[in-house]
């Protein structure tokens, strides 16, 4: 049996989440969009499919207003800007979160501020405090890999330094936080569709909000400046007109993520389910510990972190779980913003500049030793990834590789 589950592991494609499970209810809706011969939600003649993306979040995770966008990109720079985030601000957003986090403050002209994240590796709510500034405009909040940040106290901090905050739900949608989905407790939220996500379109984005006026700033954000009168159901126009960017979303790409968006309790339960399964097989092991969810009920289970500890090398491990054909995921460095070219040499381009021409930023704290505590839990960190692909047997099978590599490791370390 060891035998057929290590050979369907090393066949098996690295995890996407949704993307394996696209089948006939995407091409249902694509062929719609198709015999429509209407692409551009803009101008359709009946209800466009972005409309009912849009609908069908705002029902899932209980907002008042979504907008479906081109990207999770996208998404970040529309609510950085329906927050009026601009030169001058600055932005708490957590040394461990992926690029487009970073990214999307620059190009807002604003200046990112890292922040350490806690054992959760999300957004360590006590830096709110002793990293916030009378610059500080608005903190991202990233719900790292499926888990959930402490909203609760992250809110309340944010109130007390009066800062808006965006949940980044991109890496996390269908999680919830003490019975609410995450992208339903920010001021401003963001989701992704994109390839590797969750759930996906390819490419494709959203922004939630229960603020009216936070959504019409986001809605101009994304369609250059213009407020059509298609939102006009959900807000009077307020704000004028202005030369905004485009992150408006294409039929296709809606009807793939509608699709995807009505399987996503389904994958949340899978991996969910995966992870239990791997957990129970795994049991206590001296020298890992799992990372810390502040919700166990509220974890989408997409992909499991363990720290190493009593001198345990993970490249040690993570080499021998690669012999049997488990994958694991490198992470030392894909989203340390600290690590990255742009920070090191404290450089990157304003909005205002060519991008191939880059100008100073004053650094404030963006090398490796200015965030002990996440470079302390990230240097020597294992992540396995679990996909909808993935079966109960695959998890037991992985448990018992983990031992098995951990004892191999002991003896090189020892």
């Amino acid at each position: 049996m060891k035998t057929n589950v290590r050979q369907a592991l090393r066949a098996r494609p690295t995890p996407g989440l949704g993307r394996l499970w696209v089948g006939e209810e995407e091409s249902t809706l694509i062929n719609e969009v198709l015999r429509s011969q209407e692409l551009n939600r803009f101008y359709k003649t009946g209800e466009a499919m972005a409309d009912r993306l849009e609908a069908e979040l705002r029902g899932m995770v209980e907002v008042n207003h979504a907008l479906a966008v081109s990207s999770g990109t996208g998404a970040l720079e529309c609510a950085l800007g329906a927050l009026g985030v601009g030169p001058g601000d600055e932005v708490l957003v957590p040394a461990w979160s992926w690029v487009a986090c970073f990214t999307a403050i620059v190009r807002m002209g604003a200046k990112p501020v890292l922040v350490e994240v806690d054992d959760s590796l999300c957004f360590d709510p006590s830096e709110i405090a002793a990293k916030s500034t009378p610059r500080t405009k608005a903190a991202i909040v990233v719900h790292f890999q499926g888990a959930p940040a402490r909203m609760d106290v992250i809110m309340s901090e944010a109130e007390r330094h009066k800062i808006k905050v965006i949940e980044d739900c991109a890496q996390s949608p269908g999680a919830f936080f003490k019975g609410r989905r995450v992208g339903a407790l920010g001021h401003i939220n963001t989701w992704s569709f994109q390839h590797q996500k969750t759930i996906t379109s390819g490419e494709g984005g959203a922004v939630l909000t229960d603020d009216p006026a936070l959504f019409e700033r986001a809605v101009r954000m994304h369609d250059l400046g213009q407020y059509r009168p298609a939102f006009a159901l959900q807000r009077a126009p307020e704000f004028p007109s202005f030369c905004g960017g485009q992150y408006r979303m294409g039929e296709l790409a809606a009807a793939v993520a509608l699709a995807q968006l009505r399987k996503l309790d389904r994958i949340r339960a899978h991996c969910r389910d995966l992870q239990r399964v791997f957990f129970l097989e795994l049991g206590e092991i001296p020298g890992i510990r799992p990372r810390t969810i502040h919700d166990p009920e509220g974890d989408s289970g997409i992909e499991l972190y363990l720290f190493l500890e009593g001198g345990l090398d993970a490249a040690v491990l993570r080499e021998a779980l690669e012999a049997r054909n488990v994958n694991t995921v490198p992470m030392t460095g894909t989203y340390c913003h600290y690590r990255k070219d742009y920070c090191a040499r404290g450089l990157a381009h304003h909005p205002a500049a060519s991008p191939f021409r880059d100008i100073e930023m004053p650094s404030r704290g963006y090398r490796a030793e200015d965030f002990p505590r996440t470079e302390a839990l990230v240097s020597n960190m294992l992540s396995l990834p679990f996909g909808v692909s993935y079966t109960q047997e695959d998890a037991v099978y992985m448990a018992r590789c983990v031992r098995n590599a951990l004892a191999e490791a002991l003896c090189k370390t020892y």
